[in-house]
């Protein structure tokens, strides 16, 4: 399995993304600069975290406009996976990959920290190597991570079990003081309706090595392999 690696201006998680498939797993992984516009020679795309184009306007919102992202979006109607991380997933929102909005955290402050995580759908293309409930530790930095739904929107994910990750506490309780930004509903990552596009705020390429303190997100990349 290919995995590609887009690289935005402003990106700064690419190397780190690159480094888990290369160099933890041992599969394929080359960088597609934003410009590019073919994708036939990949099995799997990923928008790393960062801050692409300094998030000039809102985050992610220039990123969507890049050539690459036309194939993108192709390439994810036609099946093949997709996961945006952080600023990946807003740029997923942007480009209408994904529904909602990820505006300003609770307090109006940028947060780097770890926090816990409870798989809320184990039978997607990206979680199917975690089991059902599981909790999870991860870092987060962000300062545009409150997830957003109206009402039917949220309603809409909830039974289509698109919610993909939740904020919870170490004993896997879904509460507000677990709840790190605001997000509805406690909401950290969501797929689309055919589960082939993932967006989380949470980093799983921090956490797939024991040395970083968790490796928590390396199943979340090795769900990908085992497609």
């Amino acid at each position: 399995m290919k995995f590609g690696v887009v690289v935005f201006p402003g990106s700064n998680c690419d190397h780190d993304t690159y480094h888990v498939i290369r160099k933890v797993l041992g599969a394929e992984a080359l960088y597609i600069w934003h410009k590019e516009t073919s994708l036939q020679i990949f099995d799997a795309i990923i928008l790393p975290g960062g801050f692409s184009y300094g998030d000039y306007l809102r985050a992610g919102a220039v990123a969507r406009f890049s050539p690459v992202m036309n194939e993108i979006i192709k390439f994810a109607k036609k099946g093949g996976p997709v996961l945006g991380i952080c600023n990946g997933f807003q740029i997923l929102l942007e480009s209408g990959l994904l529904p909602g909005a990820l505006i300003p955290n609770d307090g109006m402050r940028f947060l780097c920290q770890t926090v816990y995580l409870k798989v809320a759908n184990a039978a997607t293309p990206f979680t199917q190597a975690y089991e059902p409930g599981q909790v999870l530790r991860m870092p987060i930095a962000h300062y545009s991570g409150n997830y957003f739904a109206d009402d039917e929107l949220l309603k809409r994910l909830q039974d289509e079990d698109r919610i993909a990750f939740q904020y919870c506490d170490a004993d896997g309780n879904v509460t507000t003081e677990a709840n790190p930004n605001g997000s509805r509903f406690n909401i950290a990552g969501i797929t689309n309706e055919y589960k082939n596009v993932l967006g989380m705020m949470p980093h799983p390429e921090r956490a797939s090595e024991a040395i970083l303190g968790s490796a928590d997100g390396l199943k979340l990349f090795l769900s990908l392999i085992h497609i």
